[in-house]
């Protein structure tokens, strides 16, 4: 039997680790992608290209979660994609919350200072939201991305994200409270479950339940 090939990226600043709750069907073969350093002044496409070296199915299922579901839209821009699947994400610069879209004409991001990633708490924030702040002590694993220049370059490439039309056969899951990407920016079609940023930790029942579905 041929397997499907799932390709797992995770959110600006976290490992695959935060996957490490879901289960798929035998009948799938599971990828997880990790994030690479970028270039000097590298584009997101262009990061995206060579994200994709590292696919070897040639229509994969991509599953990205928050900027990494930027990121494998633009990846899919180079790939026949059978499914592309984003989690806590956006699927277009429209989505972004008002303080993003005022840092893509100010360029005011570029201005703050990089030490909020030395506290974990301040970083755990930024990354999975809110809701994740109770169980700090459990999610320190998840956090592993800190360097400042892939921050920079991350920060920079989502705001500045160029997308203004939404993929046409994008599956879109995103949460009721998700304080990153705020539910009244995000725009039909889209999926609503219950939760904070973090839902691919914490909603993982969900996950296991209805993806099969999303997938197959």
């Amino acid at each position: 039997m041929i397997k499907a090939s799932i390709y797992l990226m995770p959110g600006m600043g976290a490992n695959p680790k935060i996957f490490e709750f879901l289960s798929f069907p035998e009948n799938f073969d599971v990828n997880y992608l990790s994030w690479i350093p970028p270039q000097k002044n590298e584009s997101l496409s262009h990061y995206a290209y060579r994200m994709t070296q590292r696919i070897e199915d040639k229509n994969p299922i991509l599953i990205g979660v928050s900027f990494g579901g930027v990121l494998v839209q633009e990846m899919a821009l180079h790939l026949n994609c059978k499914k592309i699947i984003i989690v806590s994400s956006i699927k277009s610069y429209r989505e972004l919350p008002n303080h993003m879209k005022l840092a893509r004409v100010s360029n005011a991001h570029r201005l703050l200072p990089l030490q909020w990633i030395e506290s974990l708490e301040s970083f755990s924030l930024f990354v999975l939201g809110k809701g994740i702040q109770r169980r700090l002590e459990h999610y320190n694993r998840y956090l592993s991305e800190r360097d400042p220049d892939y921050l920079n370059w991350a920060i920079d490439q989502l705001v500045k994200w160029k997308r203004g039309v939404a993929h046409k056969d994008i599956i879109h899951i995103h949460c009721s409270e998700d304080s990153v990407f705020p539910l009244k920016y995000i725009r039909d079609p889209f999926i609503k479950i219950k939760g904070d940023h973090a839902i691919i930790l914490t909603q993982s029942e969900w996950f296991n339940k209805n993806l099969p579905k999303f997938i197959g």
